[in-house]
Formats: C-alpha cells, structure tokens, sequence
C-alpha cells in the first residue's frame, strides 16, 4: 500500500517507530545498549526509514541521555529482508 501512495501507512510506520524507541528505551532498562540493529520484512523500502526517524525522535525527545548512548541502525535494503539469518550469524560464538 505505500508503495501506491496511500497515506494511511505513513502513520503506520510512524506508530511502530514510536513503539520500536519507547521499547528499547525500555530493554536498555535491563541491559547495557550501544547499538541496535532493527531487521525484519517491515524494515524494507522507504517504511524503514520512516520507522528508524520516528524512533529517533523518541529517543532524543524522551530519553536525551539514551540517545547519545544508544545507535539504532538499518541495515542495507536486501539483509533488512533476511533479518533473522543476520541475527544469526552477528552472535558471538560461544
């Protein structure tokens, strides 16, 4: 639907984004954050960019202190579709 112009889906993406930044300021709660790579099919196209801005803002608006602390990163377009083998293969070995 985006990709067809329709505006209902840039609140969408807003929305998550304003979910994604209120959640990791609340996973930093618990652990010690420095960079957060945001995956997944939802990520794709222009939407996760919208996203990721949107969650910047939360951050600098909401947690200052976080946000020069914490990085939240996407990755390039094609591994943002392959998000859990990424995942998998950035795990440290044990």
């Amino acid at each position: 639907l985006h990709q067809t112009g329709d505006p209902r889906t840039r609140r969408v993406y807003e929305t998550i984004g304003v979910y994604l930044g209120y959640g990791i300021a609340h996973y930093a709660d618990f652990y010690d954050l420095e960079h957060v790579l945001v995956l997944g099919r939802v990520t794709s196209g222009e939407g996760g960019q919208i996203l990721l801005d949107k969650a910047q803002e939360v951050f600098a608006a909401e947690f200052p202190e976080l946000a020069k602390k914490v990085e939240i990163h996407l990755p390039d377009e094609k591994s943002r579709r392959v998000g859990q083998s990424i995942a998998a293969a950035s795990l440290p070995e044990l």
